[in-house]
């Protein structure tokens, strides 16, 4: 039986083209990877919800991380949005998007703005952590720094212990930094689990976060968050790029 090669050629240039474009964008190098992990527990009510999706959107546009992006040695990062609450509730609510401007900053934040809230379970630092190294594993992007930015209100109260999560992170070479949301007055049901012993800061710094730079900022209060988003977002960025540190020497 002859084939009729008029159809198979045109499939096979097709498909040809698509492997290139996929391996061109896989080397495409970045100075960053960054997975935003986002607490969306229960302990996370809908005044806590608004206030990070608004500090993640004011940070990301913010014209000092843009100039920080910028400074960097291929002057852009790669960015993906994730929600995550109980042992099986993650989800990538953005995949990964790069970012070496405002243009492509407010296209990406527009994305967070519009998503709906993912989940209000339990809380998994450790499976948020796992699903976050699952990501930048995927990631169709090089760059010599990965790291996992994890935001939350609490404690570790469900799945895998966080400390084994981490390690393992760790041992990758991803780093993991911290933003601690600090509740001002704790509900009965939940205080130690938003207000461990010592504090939930010193809970991050002891089980949380870990690799070469790693950081803890505190957001004082809910307002406080957006700042403390800008500072730990150009933080991360400057650990990237040796070019932006000299500058603001």
């Amino acid at each position: 039986m002859r084939r009729d090669f008029r159809f198979v050629v045109p499939w096979l240039i097709a498909l040809f083209l698509v492997t290139q474009i996929a391996t061109a964008r896989a080397s495409e190098r970045v100075d960053l990877l960054l997975a935003f992990a986002v607490d969306v527990s229960r302990s996370i009510d809908a005044a806590k919800f608004k206030l990070q999706r608004d500090g993640y959107v004011a940070a990301i546009n913010n014209p000092r991380v843009i100039d920080a992006i910028r400074a960097g040695s291929n002057g852009r990062i790669a960015v993906c949005f994730i929600e995550w609450s109980g042992e099986t509730s993650q989800k990538l609510v953005i995949d990964w998007t790069m970012i070496n401007n405002a243009e492509s900053a407010r296209r990406f934040s527009d994305g967070i703005v519009e998503a709906p809230r993912s989940f209000a379970d339990r809380t998994s630092i450790s499976a948020g952590i796992d699903f976050a190294v699952q990501q930048l594993e995927r990631a169709p992007f090089a760059a010599t720094r990965r790291a996992i930015d994890v935001s939350g209100d609490g404690t570790n109260n469900s799945g895998r212990e966080v400390t084994a999560a981490r390690d393992q992170a760790l041992a990758k070479g991803i780093t993991i930094n911290g933003l601690v949301i600090l509740s001002a007055a704790p509900l009965a049901w939940n205080a130690e689990h938003t207000n461990p012993p010592g504090g939930l800061d010193e809970y991050y710094k002891r089980n949380v976060v870990g690799g070469p730079g790693a950081f803890v900022m505190v957001a004082q209060d809910f307002e406080s968050f957006g700042q403390a988003m800008i500072n730990k977002l150009i933080g991360e960025v400057a650990l990237a790029s040796p070019r932006w540190r000299t500058a603001q020497r």
